[in-house]
């Protein structure tokens, strides 16, 4: 491991360890000030980057073909856990509307930017960073919408009275469109096809608020993590971790190559990106829908530490791998 990328890790220890700290003061709050930390995050923070994310995409430049590769078995591969999930719900196991789409965000959605940007640009210089950054650009656009989605119409199902089918289509429409990681991604995008340069004033402040997600996250984390702690999510968590860092690049890597026919930089690139760690995004998730809160907090955690040990077999079986 670089010591680039190690300075990184360090760092989201660190800063996780004085939310902690912070979560254990009592004048902060406990559980109710992680999540209104979250909140913030995923109602004021995140939307200004996204949309500014999105509406400065190039999409005449993305690698399409690399994009596919890595996007196809990650929504197949969150797919399979949310369908299972859904199964072990019908059968009476007691699970709230939307355990499986929290589950399911927890074993796809990767730490792409505060880790994997400096660990893609120290292994891989700037062609192979470029590919990462095309993955990032549309990481929360593709799994967040499709699970967004998932979710809304769980929890429009799980209402006490029976709606209407309309009724619950219109209710999930509404509120999948109307939310504030999809809401922004959409005018982004609006804003990009219009080709309008985003004015200076409003950039600066899109950027002030989009640097404060990370670090308000990690808080959060570290927050959560001193109020729920890790026992009695640890179990869930090891499997959810095995799922981020074992399953998914090997579905990844087997897509790639058996399937779009990659080799070599863009193969790396992708495999790697699929093996991040569980990123902050999944926290706010649940905390939004108040779902496995605890065991999302210990999935974060555990993924990140484990990830110190598989990021290098990873590493190590692609440059096995013939024209790799």
């Amino acid at each position: 491991m670089t010591p680039a990328v190690f300075l990184k890790l360090l760092a989201i220890f660190v800063v996780i360890a004085i939310g902690w700290t912070a979560g254990r003061a009592k004048f902060f709050g406990g559980g109710e000030a992680a999540r209104a930390l979250s909140n913030t995050a995923f109602y004021l923070f995140a939307p200004a980057l996204l949309f500014r994310t999105t509406a400065r995409i190039d999409f005449g430049t993305m690698p399409w073909s690399a994009l596919a590769a890595f996007f196809v078995p990650a929504v197949g591969w969150m797919l399979a856990i949310y369908a299972w999930r859904k199964w072990r719900q019908r059968r009476g196991s007691g699970m709230v509307a939307a355990e499986p789409s929290v589950r399911a965000i927890s074993s796809t959605f990767g730490n792409t930017a505060q880790l994997g940007i400096p660990l893609a640009a120290a292994l891989f210089g700037e062609h192979g960073l470029s590919i990462h950054l095309a993955i990032v650009s549309v990481h929360a656009l593709t799994l967040l919408s499709v699970l967004t989605l998932l979710v809304e119409l769980d929890v429009a199902r799980s209402g006490a009275a029976p709606a209407s089918l309309w009724r619950t289509l219109f209710n999930t429409a509404r509120n999948t469109v109307i939310h504030p990681i999809v809401l922004p991604v959409m005018v982004g995008i609006a804003w990009n096809l219009l080709d309008v340069p985003i004015p200076a004033a409003m950039d600066e402040i899109l950027v002030m608020l989009g640097q404060a997600v990370v670090p308000v996250c990690l808080i959060a984390i570290g927050m959560s993590l001193a109020h729920y702690g890790i026992r009695g999510s640890a179990q869930a968590a090891v499997w959810i971790s095995a799922a981020k860092l074992l399953a998914m690049p090997a579905w990844v890597l087997l897509a790639g190559y058996f399937v779009f026919g990659l080799r070599g930089l863009p193969l790396t690139v992708i495999v790697t990106a699929a093996a991040l760690p569980t990123g902050a995004n999944a926290l706010m998730f649940s905390q939004r829908y108040a779902a496995q809160e605890a065991e999302t907090t210990a999935v974060l955690v555990i993924s990140t530490v484990v990830f110190v040990a598989t990021a290098p077999l990873w590493l190590s079986l692609l440059h096995l791998i013939p024209g790799g």
